[in-house]
């Protein structure tokens, strides 16, 4: 499917891959697009169980910058190729199938709420101004991120990335308390 694409993989094709006939895939899916639902299941939980350790740590402006700084690191690693996983699958498959659109969106809405959990706890403890709209950080936050993962892939330049970041950042530091 990463070859091919979603659209693309026959599931002959993804049974020779998996060491498993025809007959074994429908064992366990009821069809392709039951497939390309647990592809996308699968990409969701890859993608936010990557950051797991990096989502602890998002209750604190250190914790915050130390992922983002990270997010940007991985991007460097892939020399800019790849984009974010879970949009690429939005982009094969959003249209054509409306659960799998809602499995990618639910992807995508943990990844926010991760966010606004950390911005929360630096509401309660401080860190942020108690009046900081926190959805809204972890939305625009989110969409700075997306749209940074998508030029850094059509550039292959994670600096792209590194920019959208720092304005989130700058952001969420306009609120944060006077020194």
């Amino acid at each position: 499917m990463a070859e091919k694409g979603a659209v693309g993989a026959s599931l002959d094709e993804v049974g020779a891959r998996a060491a498993a006939s025809r007959s074994q895939l429908y064992h366990y899916f009821d069809d392709k697009a039951d497939l390309l639902r647990a592809v996308a299941e699968a990409t969701n939980d890859t993608v936010l169980g990557g950051q797991e350790d990096l989502f602890a740590g998002l209750g604190s402006w250190e914790g915050l910058v130390r992922w983002m700084n990270a997010m940007v690191r991985f991007q460097e690693q892939l020399g800019g190729r790849g984009g974010c996983p879970i949009a690429n699958l939005v982009g094969q498959l959003g249209e054509r199938d409306d659960d799998i659109r809602a499995v990618l969106a639910s992807g995508f809405d943990c990844w926010e709420a991760q966010i606004n959990a950390g911005l929360a706890a630096m509401v309660a403890s401080g860190e942020l101004l108690v009046d900081t709209d926190v959805d809204w950080l972890a939305a625009s936050t989110l969409a700075s991120l997306q749209g940074g993962l998508i030029l850094t892939q059509a550039r292959r330049d994670p600096q792209a990335l590194r920019r959208a970041l720092s304005g989130a950042l700058a952001l969420i530091g306009i609120y944060r308390p006077s020194s």
